[in-house]
């Protein structure tokens, strides 16, 4: 998920989508130990997305705005 449709979210939807996204993980893992999983990728892409989740929280706690423009 791209952090710009992240920005439009609410705090609790943002939660709710991080609780998905570590189910997810941990499901992931799960299926990776016991050798069922095939897409060994999906792990680090679900772990980049909980982070840019954990990020947009943090800055709607902070009360930063993003403008989108890089520096």
């Amino acid at each position: 998920m791209d952090p710009k449709a992240l920005r439009d979210l609410s705090v609790s939807e943002l939660k709710e989508k991080h609780k998905k996204y570590k189910e997810e993980l941990f499901n992931l893992r799960f299926q990776n130990a016991i050798g069922q999983l095939g897409n060994s990728g999906r792990i680090k892409d679900v772990k980049k997305t909980i982070a840019r989740v954990l990020t947009v929280i943090r800055e709607k706690e902070i009360g930063i705005e993003h403008t989108g423009a890089r520096r």
